[in-house]
């Protein structure tokens, strides 16, 4: 496992050297409570699927709207996994990567009905995924920065992999605990849970370094901050 000591400050944030390889974590039905002392419930992972209702007419980027939102537990337990019925007219289901159609949308939940329920689970919980931003800013909701694990911007992992970028969920997964994700369509649930697993990989690291007022990882892109207090 990487230890705390790794760690080192810089004028901009707290930066992580490269450890050992992480070790997948263990059975589920034998799974301890959090090594920080936490309880598991203060622990909500997240995913998201997006369709796209437009481009931008400025940077020409396809706009995303939630599509279908999945939630876990600690132990990869479901909290929520619903559809999203759009609010506006969708130009591209992405049906190749999501399998999506217009009947998985039609009659799903309504877009304020969703936005409502997510923030009553992730109200004053620890948030854990992958980009999370990409998760906020479809729902417009705000989370508070100490209060997220992102997968994605946790320098341990990126160093280990030798690179400064964000890494795809599926290629964290792959190289730090030997499972395949997203082979056939885009699952939320499934990244959700994964994203949990690999979490709880790398926890006690995660936590032990935040405990000493440092930050193990990367900002997100600035252009999302207003989703972030």
């Amino acid at each position: 496992m990487y230890d705390k000591d790794d760690v080192y400050h810089s004028s901009v944030d707290y930066y992580a050297t490269t450890g050992n390889v992480l070790h997948p974590p263990s059975p589920l039905h034998l799974l301890p409570s959090p090594p920080n002392g936490l309880s598991p419930s203060r622990y909500v992972s997240v995913a998201a699927q997006v369709v796209y209702i437009g481009v931008h007419a400025e940077t020409h980027k396809p706009i995303p709207m939630v599509a279908r939102v999945s939630m876990t537990d600690y132990r990869g337990n479901i909290l929520l996994d619903t559809y999203v019925r759009p609010t506006h007219v969708v130009t591209e289901y992405r049906s190749p990567a999501t399998g999506l159609q217009c009947e998985h949308l039609a009659a799903a939940p309504a877009f304020e009905d969703v936005q409502r329920r997510v923030y009553g689970l992730i109200k004053n919980k620890v948030l854990v995924g992958h980009s999370l931003w990409v998760f906020l800013s479809v729902l417009g909701l705000k989370h508070p920065t100490i209060h997220t694990r992102d997968l994605a911007l946790f320098l341990p992992l990126r160093r280990r992999l030798k690179t400064s970028k964000a890494v795809n969920l599926s290629i964290l997964v792959h190289h730090f605990m030997g499972r395949n994700v997203g082979l056939d369509y885009e699952d939320p649930l499934e990244m959700a849970r994964a994203a949990i697993d690999l979490f709880r990989s790398c926890e006690e690291v995660f936590e032990d370094v935040i405990r000493t007022g440092a930050w193990p990882c990367d900002l997100p892109p600035v252009s999302y901050a207003e989703y972030f207090t």
